[in-house]
């Protein structure tokens, strides 16, 4: 039989490993259990967006001052100040982009390694950024052919011919990261206010020589005539947007060759 002090041995020994037992372990509602760490969610991240285009000038045979004396559109390679090379020749083409005509132009003059000089329209711009570096990249020169093409330019206010220019200039500088340095308005429809925002913004007015009217779709037979009649120092117009262009492409493929084998050099301004 234990001892008196044997039995309160036991019973305090008993007591303690109950207390423990209850701090060992607790039941999950517990109060006093320490609360379970929230996952942290991960930051997102997000690239920076790619820089735009640093707008740089094309050179130009010309200097801005010249701009203010001009009184006309430059119709001929004679009126650059200084002239270009001799022989020279140059094509211009107007109205694109275009995602049809504006890849077979460019793939012709790749062919027959012609460098031109592209009037293009702001909203085309808009429209096929991609195939506006395109033409850029390639090494044609990019000009301004304002932003929605109004025929009736020469009549508009002058708020809405500088809102037309200024447009398509900081549109195209934006996107290809040239500005432009020439203008041409469209239809060869020139006012004196148009004449004066075209040199206010520094560019020069550029009209032609040679207008095979290939717009109009006479034919490739006639186009490919008209072409021919080009000659030293001309300017001459086609066009890769505002329709079907395949007789133009068709009646330069045939015609260039033969320019150039008179000795002629296709020069972009």
């Amino acid at each position: 039989m234990a001892s008196r002090r044997e039995t309160l041995w036991l019973m305090g020994a008993a007591v303690g490993l109950t207390a423990l037992g209850a701090d060992g372990v607790r039941p999950q509602n517990d109060p006093r259990a320490p609360a379970a760490a929230t996952p942290r969610a991960r930051p997102v991240i997000h690239p920076p967006p790619p820089p735009k285009p640093t707008p740089k000038p094309r050179p130009a045979a010309w200097t801005p001052a010249k701009v203010a004396a001009l009184e006309t559109p430059v119709r001929e390679l004679s009126q650059l100040s200084p002239a270009p090379p001799p022989k020279s020749i140059a094509l211009t083409i107007d109205d694109g982009p275009n995602p049809t005509w504006t890849p077979r132009m460019l793939d012709l003059l790749a062919e027959e390694e012609v460098l031109a000089t592209f009037f293009i329209i702001g909203e085309q711009v808009k429209e096929y950024p991609k195939l506006t570096r395109r033409i850029a990249d390639a090494g044609h020169q990019i000009c301004n052919h304002t932003e929605t093409h109004p025929i009736s330019i020469a009549g508009l206010p002058a708020k809405r011919v500088r809102k037309e220019i200024v447009d398509a200039h900081d549109r195209i500088a934006d996107v290809t990261g040239v500005v432009p340095q020439y203008f041409r308005s469209p239809g060869g429809a020139w006012s004196k206010t148009v004449l004066e925002l075209t040199a206010e913004h520094n560019m020069l007015p550029i009209d032609w020589a040679i207008d095979p009217r290939d717009w109009a779709r006479p034919g490739v037979g006639r186009i490919r005539r008209s072409l021919l009649e080009g000659k030293e120092g001309d300017i001459v117009l086609c066009h890769d947007g505002g329709g079907d262009r395949s007789q133009t492409i068709k009646a330069l493929g045939g015609a260039i060759p033969k320019l150039k084998k008179r000795g002629l050099t296709f020069v972009a301004l």
